[in-house]
């Protein structure tokens, strides 16, 4: 897939469906917001971003519960998941989308190295929760990440849409 402009292909999505999107970043830190605002007219459909990197403000912010941090961790499946739920809770949007990883180049462990992320999407009440395993440099881990939700997101719409029979 071209990956240039990709945000432009899917905010024209999100758009052309009438939804709306909050995101809810750790190890990207915004990169993922950036992305999304850099289409012009974002504004009809991005409401807000969070950027939670400690667990105290995931579950502030965005309600992930203190039980999953503590038993699960903050890179997990179970949180990834209450992320997403909880930034399109907070912004009261169609699509939560979330990330939260390793992205080094310190902090990883066997059962967790650096690059491990998990990415959820949150979409009319459906949660997808998805683990990448990236290489490179604290900011290119970052990177990848972010275009790997970007596109997770936009496949994730087209496969509704197939499914629905709709036309695109």
């Amino acid at each position: 897939m071209d990956n240039e402009g990709i945000e432009y292909r899917l905010m024209e999505e999100i758009i052309r469906r009438r939804m709306t999107v909050s995101t809810a970043e750790s190890c990207t830190g915004g990169m993922v917001a950036s992305r999304l605002i850099n289409y012009p007219g974002a504004s009809e459909a991005f409401v807000n971003g969070f950027v939670t990197y400690t667990n105290e403000s995931k579950h502030r912010l965005l309600g992930v519960s203190n039980d999953t941090l503590d038993k699960y961790g903050a890179v997990s499946p179970q949180t990834a998941e209450e992320m997403c739920i909880g930034a399109a809770k907070a912004g009261g949007t169609d699509i939560g989308i979330s990330t939260t990883g390793i992205a080094g180049p310190s902090g990883g462990s066997p059962e967790k190295p650096v690059g491990l992320v998990y990415a959820g999407l949150y979409i009319n009440g459906s949660v997808r929760v998805k683990k990448l395993s990236n290489k490179g440099s604290r900011q290119e881990i970052r990177e990848q990440t972010t275009l790997s939700v970007l596109n997770m997101l936009l496949d994730e719409l087209k496969n509704t849409e197939d499914k629905n029979g709709k036309e695109k």
